[in-house]
């Protein structure tokens, strides 16, 4: 009995213990149930509190970025339309320039088919003697010196021995004097020198084009223009009508100057026979200021004459004035004195007249003398003579 009150027993403690762990575990697991809840609820209010605070900053961002950004994001605006514009113009630059460069191209083809023409024309004489002609002509104008005035083109005069010499221009020069122009200076070498195929043939046509002056300037000192124009010294001058015709004879021939001096040839570019002419012009005009300057002193001093004649007649006119004056003043007296008295006596006769005898009176205004220095004075005996 005892072994099974003390089974019963200890089964009633297992049942006891086994129900206790039951419901220890059950209130385990609605605990960790309830835990697991509260940190879920937890969890999402700290998630969602965290979202809303997250967003608000968010937002409070995005707008102060914003606010930041907007003037930049108006300038990159402003800058995208610039390039726009700018990207209209450059391609509309660049659409001109094309057009430039093709105008250009065409031209430069012009140039240098006319180039070849004028070439081409250069090699004939006539030609090339006319060209030189209205160069010299063109550069005359330019200096001011007028054809019609200053220079005479194409002259004729006789030679010495009997030739005839045909300048291209005189130039007339103050006081008389006259200086003699050609134009005919030699070319073809030089023109020749533009074709050349090589640097070799060039330089050869060069060094012919010097002595081509060279031979020229004896040519034209040969003619003594000097001798057959009155009043002209004693040198004439070869007009070169290029500056680089000049240029490139003087680089294969330094001495060509030095030689046309020697044999008084003058060598002329456009630039030096402007300064010349410029010069010759100049002395014109001083020329004309002289001559109007003895006119203005051949008036003046007919003028001072003729102001001398009308003075002697002014002279002539006071002293008729004066006489006037005095052959008055006497009639005046001698009709007080005399004439005067006798009319009152008729009044005491009897005699009543219809009207009162007017009164005279002496004019004693005097004519005024000139009396200038510049003038000259009334002679006092020619004043009495004509009283």
């Amino acid at each position: 009995m005892v072994v099974i009150a003390l089974l019963v027993g200890l089964l009633l403690g297992a049942g006891c213990t086994w129900l206790f762990l039951r419901w220890h575990f059950a209130e385990r697991e609605s605990f960790r149930d309830s835990m697991k809840a509260l940190a879920a609820d937890a969890l999402s209010s700290n998630n969602q509190s965290f979202l809303t605070l997250a967003n608000s900053q968010l937002e409070t961002r995005e707008q102060a970025v914003e606010h930041l950004v907007a003037p930049i994001k108006e300038s990159l605006k402003q800058v995208d339309a610039k390039l726009g514009q700018l990207e209209l113009t450059r391609q509309g630059a660049y659409s001109a320039l094309t057009q430039q460069v093709s105008q250009l191209v065409e031209t430069q083809k012009e140039l240098r088919s006319e180039t070849g023409n004028l070439v081409t024309a250069l090699r004939s004489p006539v030609v090339r003697g006319r060209w030189g002609e209205m160069q010299l002509r063109r550069v005359v104008e330019m200096a001011g010196m007028l054809a019609h005035c200053d220079f005479v083109e194409q002259a004729t005069v006789g030679s010495v021995d009997g030739g005839r010499l045909r300048p291209d221009v005189v130039v007339s020069l103050p006081g008389g004097k006259r200086v003699v122009v050609d134009a005919k200076a030699p070319l073809q070498a030089y023109l020749d020198a533009l074709e050349a195929k090589d640097e070799d043939t060039r330089r050869a046509r060069l060094a012919d084009h010097a002595r081509q002056i060279r031979d020229h300037i004896a040519k034209l000192s040969a003619k003594s223009y000097w001798s057959q124009f009155d009043e002209s010294p004693e040198f004439v001058v070869l007009f070169i009508p290029g500056e680089t015709f000049f240029s490139a004879a003087l680089e294969h021939d330094p001495t060509l100057i030095e030689e046309g001096v020697n044999q008084q040839v003058i060598l002329a570019t456009p630039t030096t026979l402007i300064a010349l002419l410029r010069a010759v012009a100049y002395g014109w005009n001083q020329e004309t200021v002289a001559e109007s300057a003895r006119e203005v002193s051949e008036l003046g001093r007919q003028l001072y004459n003729r102001l001398a004649t009308l003075t002697e007649h002014f002279s002539k006119v006071g002293r008729g004035l004066e006489s006037a004056v005095r052959a008055y003043n006497d009639g005046v007296g001698s009709f007080e004195r005399s004439v005067l008295p006798g009319a009152r006596k008729l009044k005491d006769h009897g005699v009543s007249p219809s009207s009162e005898l007017a009164e005279l009176k002496e004019i004693e205004l005097a004519t005024r003398s000139i009396n200038a220095p510049e003038l000259p004075a009334v002679v006092p005996d020619q004043a009495a003579d004509a009283a």
